[in-house]
């Protein structure tokens, strides 16, 4: 039972703490720096580990994470918090981290709880680069960990797919797929010719690189951490932000955020997905929430095994994938984005055949007339290389759009349990209560925002021009139509006579119509 009290235990457990973080310029990263300062305002320090990156000092990377919107409250209402954050060098591909001696000193002798969600995300990375970054940088920070005299808390950031061979996935670390001393012997010695070639093979029943090799860092963690205190969390699909910072808030086109700007733009049409299945999306700021009590518990508690946290919603609260479908073109259609190419009004596709077809139709030949269209006009042809790059960006989605799994989460709700009615509401990461309907709103109107920079002034010239759309929509629908009675059915006498009694009656409808009834 959680306790009482009017006070957080959780904020006053990080009071005078230092914090490291890898990851911290990533979507979870941003979420978790924001909240630590936040709702833990006596923190010590929060170290953030980075690497320099496109030319960009450390230091220079450090202002770029502050200019996210994000953060504009605390530069508001606790303008010193951000004086807390420490820039520390480094890169998890390197030995030792790429950490230099004084800073590695710096942060043995004064952290104490370690998050880790440095990792690479892309579903569809190089094996090498893979392997380098969730392998290789768990097993560096896990050796760094060991010599931290003040260490209480080591929280992993997994994710719930890592056990994708699965139908039930518990909170627990199962047997690995591979050895991972094998898999990275592999990858030094091989070349990335070579590696590439052989990837499918070595990864086996996994769908991808991600996959694969997060579920061997679990056990990398399970045999290296020794006596640490360590604990595990699998988020699943991690979509925009529920309540914290910003209903909405979303910094990249990963997952669902993709679907929601192509399909609002009107280049997604149609998508392989089977739609009586679990769509298990969870907010970020749910995951950071868990994050953050899970290394309180973890400290404070100090449990005798390594606990396992799956922050999944399939089997607490529930959403369809045709409830994604449902809700999403609704609120695309009541809160269009600017300039749409075309009208919203693509569906889900549960048969392969009818999908390719459909991308076909939908996709690859609009995209071949516009582009044709442009080069006449003289105008840089873009349409084809969007098309090509967004068919990436879905297959590496259709695994996930066409299985289904049962995640347990008893660790979860005991730890919700446990906390006190203030930290139950600071911390908040029940998912029962979150109103999916009310979220997909604020999830099109975050993309529409923080995505597409698109400003709220802008909604009455969006709203015309997607009445404009529908009427090309409908009209373009019409000729289809045509096109295809004509071939097809007008050798018959009765078809043309049921033609034009259908033209006759749709041109009465028409005139008898005004524009704005029929127009969304």
């Amino acid at each position: 039972m959680a306790t009482s009290g009017g006070c957080s235990q959780i904020a006053g457990f990080y009071k005078g703490r230092c914090v490291l973080i890898t990851g911290a310029t990533g979507f979870m990263g941003k979420v978790l720096v924001e909240k630590l300062l936040r709702s833990c305002p006596e923190i010590k320090s929060l170290y953030l580990l980075m690497r320099p990156k496109r030319g960009h000092d450390v230091r220079a990377r450090l202002a770029e994470l502050l200019n996210a919107q994000i953060f504009d409250g605390l530069r508001k209402e606790q303008p010193d918090a951000l004086s807390k954050l420490i820039v520390v060098a480094g890169d998890i591909t390197q030995p030792e981290l790429g950490i230099s001696a004084a800073d590695q000193r710096l942060l043995t002798e004064n952290v104490s709880v370690v998050f880790h969600s440095a990792a690479t995300v892309k579903f569809d990375e190089a094996l090498k680069l893979s392997v380098a970054m969730n392998i290789l940088g768990t097993k560096r920070l896990v050796e760094l960990c060991h010599k931290m005299g003040k260490l209480e808390a080591l929280v992993h950031v997994s994710t719930a797919y890592c056990n994708c061979d699965r139908d039930e996935v518990q909170e627990q670390v199962y047997d690995p797929p591979a050895d991972p001393d094998k898999i990275i012997q592999c990858v030094e010695w091989m070349d990335e010719d070579l590696i590439n070639a052989i990837t499918p093979k070595l990864i086996g029943n996994r769908p991808n690189t991600y996959t694969f090799t997060k579920a061997l860092a679990e056990h990398v963690l399970v045999r290296e951490s020794g006596n640490l205190p360590v604990a595990i969390v699998r988020p699943s699909i991690v979509t925009a932000a529920w309540k914290d910072p910003i209903s909405g808030w979303v910094d990249n086109l990963n997952g669902p955020t993709g679907m929601i700007a192509g399909a609002g733009k009107g280049v997604l049409r149609t998508i392989l997905c089977y739609r009586d299945l679990v769509a298990d999306l969870v907010p970020v700021d749910i995951c950071i929430n868990l994050m953050i009590s899970v290394a309180w518990n973890t400290a404070v508690h100090r449990p005798r095994d390594m606990l396992v946290y799956n922050c999944t919603s399939g089997s607490l609260n529930p959403i369809k994938w045709h409830q994604v479908e449902k809700y999403g073109y609704h609120y695309l259609i009541e809160h269009p984005f600017s300039d749409v190419i075309w009208y919203p009004n693509g569906s889900f596709k549960s048969n392969r055949f009818v999908n390719n077809l459909s991308v076909l139709a939908f996709h690859m030949a609009p995209a071949l007339v516009l582009d044709t269209i442009a080069r006449i006009s003289g105008k840089k042809p873009i349409m084809m290389r969007v098309q090509q790059k967004l068919s990436r960006a879905v297959a590496c989605l259709e695994f996930f759009t066409t299985h289904e799994w049962r995640f347990t989460n008893h660790n979860v709700t005991q730890l919700a349990g446990q906390l006190c009615p203030l930290d139950q509401q600071t911390f908040n990461f029940d998912i029962k209560g979150v109103n999916w309907a009310q979220y997909m709103e604020n999830y099109v109107l975050g993309t529409r925002r923080f995505i597409l920079k698109e400003d709220p002034s802008n909604f009455p010239a969006a709203h015309k021009h997607l009445r404009k759309m529908w009427w090309v929509h409908q009209l373009t629908q019409v000729l289809t139509l045509a096109v295809v009675w004509r071939v097809v059915l007008l050798r018959s006498s009765t078809a043309r006579r049921l033609w034009f009694s259908l033209m006759s009656l749709l041109m009465r409808l028409v005139r008898a119509t005004p524009l704005a009834r029929l127009a969304p």
